[in-house]
């Protein structure tokens, strides 16, 4: 597979459009990343995956799927090498990357209505405090690892 071969299959999914991230061809649906092109001259696609779909991917297909280094392959990140793709793979792993987002798009969406509440007022610890400027730009936007322990 190729990076056009990417694009196209990205692309044909529902609601997604092309962007840029740090002059990165990205992928998103409403408005949130779920691949990239970020290291296409490395030869790979990357995909916005959860660290157990991630596992279970490089467990079945070790010479396709291979984490990103670092802390952003710890949580999920998830490079899938081109060349050695099929189709049939590369269009389930775009799949899968596109459902996980589609459903966390909808996922806050859904809590929020259920609650009747906010996520600012949901979070604990100092995200919830109202002087505090995290608090400010919305407590649910807080990376994970910036978040207090539970």
């Amino acid at each position: 597979m190729t990076t056009e071969d990417f694009r196209r299959i990205a692309l044909g999914l529902e609601g997604a459009e092309e962007s840029s991230h740090m002059n990165s061809p990205d992928f998103r649906v409403g408005g949130r990343i779920f691949a990239t092109l970020a290291s296409q001259n490395q030869g790979f696609g990357n995909l916005m995956l959860t660290p157990e779909q991630q596992s279970a991917f490089v467990a079945e297909l070790p010479g396709i799927f291979l984490p990103v280094a670092g802390g952003w392959g710890r949580m999920g990140i998830t490079h899938i090498r081109l060349a050695t793709a099929t189709e049939d793979v590369l269009t389930g792993a775009l799949r899968t990357a596109w459902q996980l987002r589609i459903d966390k798009n909808g996922g806050r969406k859904a809590k929020k209505a259920i609650s009747g509440g906010t996520a600012r007022g949901r979070q604990s610890g100092h995200a919830a405090q109202p002087n505090n400027p995290a608090a400010k730009r919305g407590a649910d936007r807080i990376h994970p690892r910036n978040r207090p322990p539970r």
